[in-house]
């Protein structure tokens, strides 16, 4: 008979847990998981990346609803347990479900922890936590300008880069002298603060919050020193608290979480603890790595198999902030410690410090470039000797470096626990060669992604040498790499070939071209689609609709529609749709972004583009919005309007390339709309801008989109291209 195992809690470490004892006996239990919030579950590390607009919800979904349903795991979302009764082995949820188990694990994490301060309950104060917080944060951009983070650790960082990125004003307050003070040392502060401020980030340091005031609402903050801020929204990101609510009166051993052992077993049998609201030999640790040794040590126990111990983790720390890298582990104080290593280069904005004591390596803080992140996290937990910390050859990158010089059995994956060797043995058994293929079979760089640079190091190195000795091949220049298996033509010899054949339906695409299949598949029927709307081949008569691929965003945009005074545009032209010049009255730059903004929104809102596009557009260094990091990005300076493409805020982050610079703001956005003219012409269906840039030559997109007669035939075949579809 299989026993009843209930876990409470559908986070990361619950859902950890629960995968390891579905890989060791599949069948021996049967599994129920209560979870509070009505979600599957997803990655939590990763909201700062939702926040900030490069995730969607569904892309940190860790277990969508089919894996439950497939495992046979009945997973009760949006049911909180209220009580345990011990004596029966059952759970109580407020909504009156009753479960009976044989084992319990308690998966129910952390708190967020709301300081005594007077005010901290009121309309406007949020926390930041889960994905409801999230949206929260989204909401309130829509409606108000200002927000204030309480809290200069990660995660009040990660929020501000969030607020910042909706569009709002934002500052963040700490008590301490300087940001991330319990990971960093001043040096790497200074650093990280300087990155943030040319983000738009604004500080209050070495403050401490008496007051929210407001009547009803949250309207500003009261420092100790008489000081007083307006804001709008208070983001409170000062800590976590395990969350210890449900066992307070259950009769287990609590301190400040619950009590475990090496085992990770509470002082009653039959019930366990893992994650955040466990403590371990007086520790409750709220990373991920320590969370999954937890869950992986507690699935071997629950199982009856052999295993070792927990023996408790390292802390380490990564910031999630497109464009700056910083990592943090081990013991960094320099009270019983001594600096090993520091080495700071001003000109590339890199720093690097690692302490140690009697000779063995204690801990490290890197910043800028944090290729050596997983070694050093190595040396760390080994107590390694400071032999190891060997001078670095400036001849190839720090990641390939770190790469070559690490262990086979060194762990790359902190998170996963996924060793050097084991993604060596994928690349070369499953014949992989990108990153996310690695991450899809090994987990590498799917929790946090603070290890994807290394990774992406490995199978670099790996392809390199396989290339060599030729054991995996790729795909060289003149191979010809279909769109999918329907086809033998890849993306441009199909292009090609449905000019020649007058291709305007995708039925006659597969009729006429020999498709495999007569319904295509999800590889290629977008891409038909996409090519028959881009070569003007397309019949508009007929249903299938193509999504829109561009997203604007204004650094100046405070939520909503921004609402300028004295704004007014020139009439436009039906005729000829002249990209018209504005008359600006006043608050001349905000101006221009919003008639900038507006412009590419009507111009190529609706225009279907190889891969989504984002557009930032900022009136000048003090509002930055992220010009660098998107795909495309104009940017007000003292010499003009500069126009960048193909940037972007994945790891590893991509700076855009500068294309030109326009005094006039009606030339920068005519030099954009050709780069986008020009792009959605030449590039391949699915490849993103600076795929495309890269393999391309940003040279030659220079020179199209600086010649004035090209840039104006670019905006002629547009307005024909509008004409066609409004007459057609």
């Amino acid at each position: 008979m299989m026993k009843r195992l209930v876990v409470v809690g559908n986070g990361m470490a619950g859902i950890k847990c629960v995968e390891e004892i579905l890989n060791l006996e599949p069948e021996r239990f049967q599994i129920t998981i209560f979870g509070a919030e009505p979600h599957p579950g997803y990655n939590r590390v990763l909201l700062s990346k939702m926040l900030q607009g490069e995730s969607s919800f569904e892309h940190i979904i860790t277990h969508n609803w089919d894996w439950y349903e497939e495992n046979g795991v009945r997973l009760c979302a949006g049911e909180r347990v209220c009580r345990i009764d011990i004596a029966a082995s059952m759970v109580e949820t407020e909504s009156g479900i009753k479960e009976p188990y044989d084992i319990l694990i308690l998966a129910t994490g952390s708190l967020p922890f709301i300081p005594p301060i007077p005010g901290a309950r009121k309309q406007g104060v949020i926390a930041f936590r889960d994905v409801g917080d999230c949206e929260t944060m989204a909401e309130y951009a829509k409606r108000y300008g200002k927000a204030t983070v309480i809290g200069g650790g990660l995660l009040g960082l990660e929020a501000a880069q969030g607020l910042l990125n909706l569009g709002m004003e934002a500052e963040v307050v700490h008590n301490a002298q300087y940001l991330m003070n319990r990971q960093l040392d001043r040096t790497a502060a200074v650093l990280l603060q300087r990155k943030l401020e040319q983000q738009g980030m604004r500080f209050q340091l070495a403050k401490e919050t008496v007051n929210i005031m407001g009547r009803n609402r949250a309207q500003g903050l009261m420092f100790a020193d008489g000081k007083r801020l307006q804001t709008d929204l208070v983001v409170l990101a000062v800590g976590i608290q395990p969350n210890t609510e449900l066992v307070q009166d259950s009769g287990l051993t609590v301190n400040r979480a619950i009590v475990v052992d090496d085992y990770m077993r509470t002082s009653i049998p039959g019930i366990y603890a893992v994650g955040e609201c466990a403590e371990h030999r007086g520790i409750s640790y709220g990373l991920v790595a320590p969370l999954y040794e937890q869950g992986k040590v507690l699935a071997k126990v629950i199982c009856g198999r052999e295993t070792a111990p927990y023996e408790g983790s390292v802390p380490y720390a990564q910031l999630k902030v497109a464009g700056i890298h910083v990592f943090s582990a081990g013991d960094i104080r320099e009270e019983g410690n001594e600096t090993a290593v520091m080495e700071y280069d001003g000109m590339r904005g890199i720093y690097k410090k690692v302490m140690m004591r009697n000779g063995a390596v204690t801990g490290a803080i890197l910043f800028g470039d944090t290729a050596e992140s997983t070694s050093l996290l190595g040396m760390v937990r080994r107590g390694a000797p400071t032999a190891e910390l060997t001078s670095q050859d400036r001849g190839v990158s720090r990641a390939e470096e770190a790469a070559a010089a690490l262990p086979e059995e060194e762990t790359v994956c902190a998170c996963n626990s996924v060793s050097k060797g084991t993604i060596l043995r994928a690349i070369t058994t499953d014949k992989l060669k990108t990153v996310e293929e690695v991450r899809s079979r090994t987990k590498a760089s799917g929790s946090c992604g603070g290890c994807r640079p290394l990774v992406a190091a490995l199978v670099k190195n790996a392809l390199s040498r396989s290339a060599v000795s030729g054991a995996v091949v790729t795909p060289t220049a003149q191979e010809v790499v279909p769109v999918c298996e329907c086809t033998h033509y890849d993306h441009d010899s199909l292009k090609t070939a449905m000019a020649a054949a007058v291709c305007r339906t995708p039925a006659e695409v597969v009729s006429r071209l020999g498709w495999a299949r007569q319904q295509g598949c999800e590889l290629c029927r977008p891409a038909v689609l996409y090519y028959l709307e881009s070569l003007g081949l397309r019949d508009r008569s007929a249903s299938s609709q193509l999504v829109a691929g561009v997203a604007i965003q204004s650094a100046a945009q405070h939520g909503g529609e921004p609402a300028f005074v004295g704004l007014r545009f020139m009439g436009l032209n039906a005729e000829n749709q002249t990209l018209s010049k504005p008359i600006l009255m006043r608050g001349e730059a905000l101006v221009e972004v919003a008639w900038m903004r507006e412009r590419l929104s009507t111009v190529w809102g609706s225009r279907a583009l190889p891969s989504p596009i984002a557009i930032a557009v900022c009136p000048g260094p003090e509002y930055p919005g992220g010009v660098l990091v998107h795909d495309m990005g104009l940017s007000r300076s003292p010499a003009g309007w500069e126009v960048y493409a193909g940037g972007h805020a994945e790891h590893p982050v991509r700076q855009g390339r500068l294309l030109g610079v326009e005094e006039d703001p009606e030339e920068a956005v005519l030099m954009a709309t050709a780069c986008l003219q020009i792009y959605r012409h030449n590039a391949r269906y699915g490849e993103k801008m600076w795929e495309w840039i890269e393999r391309t030559d940003v040279l030659v997109l220079r020179e199209s989109v600086l010649d004035a007669a090209l840039r104006s035939g670019l905006a002629g075949s547009l307005r024909d291209y509008n004409a066609d579809r409004v007459t057609g």
